[in-house]
């Protein structure tokens, strides 16, 4: 029979994924749980797991394609009656859940098998000529379908780490073996691709480039999609500039106490483990500042005709990554210590940096910090996330000549940008709110005096 596998709600309230890539192609016998392909949603990107067991009849989307949630996505052919024909639905009595990170309830006895691949000549493992020659990107990718060859062992965050290498797993099994790939296999297969290539390959680049302005023998302009990140991103800004007022103001704090606390902290090997930086101290100064002023971490409901100020905060932290900006929070972020805070920070740029940020993590923030000072920028005027009060953009920290104690000196100086939404936050409040994180930053110890 023929059983069709619709793109399924991924538990974020999105209505829409595009497909980055097919891992399997009609024909191909595939496994329950097997990994189908990868979609990218407005937030993250997650692997499909198949429902099914049986073969690929047939991919009713192409990579790159946008699918409506709900959309068949592909077409299995699965031993079983006609009647039985019906997509999974999760709730369903006897139905198998459909949902990424569920997978589906065993319907095969046996152990799953893995699927074939098809290589191209250049991942033999005989053509060593190729893997000790070429650089790393120049042999195509592995394509499915060729009985007797498997795909390349590797676990998902190892295949998504060599996409972004440029690596081909196929050129690095050839050269591992049979065992299972990991990330030292990658990079060891990067070097060795660019010792022997890299410098041949800039050299061309140079000599290909054209001057900028100057006439290409192709294009004179690139268009780029609007998707993924990109396009969730350009909604939510356009939402929130033209739905909540936003007032900016700055001001530029003494954090020399600051950078002397820190530098102590690395002194103590008890305390070396966190990293912690000024970031981390910017996150609980937030979190103490927030107590005293609830109405920056607050939600204007519309519909209720109502103000609803949390008494946690959810604590987010814009972080920039190849598919665009995101912003992850940290749950319960007031709860947390100084190194504790750092490691979550730490945690949660890694896994928004390897593209692992799960959609639940990128909702429900309560107040948002953008270090622009990683960029060495001073001052923004930061774009509400929609459905907050407000957020704190931080900028560098630069020595600099300053009034202290009636003489000039040298002295560590930050700016800060607090964007806020008028509806809810006054003048005075955020100018408070502000004062609040300076004066912690300028004297640390004044965070005693917080309740």
């Amino acid at each position: 029979m023929i059983a069709e596998f619709r793109l399924p709600d991924l538990g974020e309230g999105l209505t829409e994924a595009e497909v980055v890539q097919w891992l399997v192609a009609p024909g191909e016998q595939v496994a329950l749980n097997q990994t189908l392909a990868e979609v990218e949603t407005a937030k993250a990107v997650v692997e499909l797991p198949s429902p099914y067991e049986g073969t690929v009849a047939e991919l009713h989307a192409d990579a790159g394609q946008t699918v409506a949630v709900g959309s068949p996505l592909i077409a299995f052919e699965v031993a079983g009656e006609e009647s039985d024909a019906a997509t999974p639905t999760v709730g369903a009595e006897g139905a198998q859940p459909n949902l990424v990170g569920y997978g589906a309830a065993p319907s095969a006895s046996g152990r799953p098998v893995r699927r074939a691949r098809r290589a191209s000549a250049s991942a033999s493992v005989s053509d060593t000529a190729v893997i000790e020659a070429a650089p790393h990107d120049a042999s195509p990718s592995v394509v499915p379908d060729q009985p007797g060859v498997e795909r390349p062992r590797s676990t998902p965050p190892v295949r998504a780490y060599a996409k972004r290498a440029g690596v081909d797993l196929a050129l690095v099994a050839a050269v591992v073996g049979d065992r299972v790939i990991t990330r030292s296999d990658i990079d060891a297969f990067a070097a060795r691709g660019a010792d022997a290539a890299g410098q041949a390959e800039a050299e061309k680049r140079r000599e290909s480039r054209p001057a900028f302005g100057a006439p290409d023998e192709g294009t004179r302009e690139v268009r780029i999609p609007i998707r993924g990140v990109r396009k969730h991103t350009a909604a939510a800004m356009v939402e929130s500039a033209f739905t909540a007022p936003h007032v900016t103001v700055f001001h530029t704090a003494d954090v020399t106490a600051t950078v002397e606390l820190l530098d102590s902290f690395r002194a103590d090997r008890g305390l070396s483990m966190h990293r912690i930086g000024p970031l981390a101290v910017v996150a609980k100064a937030v979190c103490l500042a927030l107590g005293r002023t609830p109405g920056l971490n607050a939600h204007w409901d519309e519909a209720s005709g109502e103000i609803v100020q949390y008494r946690y905060v959810d604590l987010g932290i814009a972080a920039a990554t190849d598919r665009g900006l995101i912003v992850p929070n940290i749950r319960d972020a007031e709860r947390l210590g100084l190194g504790g805070m750092a490691d979550a920070i730490r945690d949660l740029a890694a896994t928004a940096r390897a593209g692992k940020t799960s959609p639940a993590e990128l909702q429900g923030g309560t107040f948002s910090i953008s270090n622009i000072g990683v960029f060495g920028i001073d001052a923004g005027t930061p774009i509400l996330p929609p459905g907050q009060s407000g957020i704190l953009a931080v900028g560098a920290i630069r020595r600099q000549p300053s009034e202290h104690r009636g003489e000039i000196a040298l002295r560590d100086m930050m700016t800060l940008s607090l964007s806020f939404d008028h509806r809810l936050v006054d003048g005075a409040e955020g100018a408070r709110f502000l004062c609040d994180v300076a004066d912690v930053l300028q004297e640390p110890g004044r965070a005693m005096l917080f309740g």
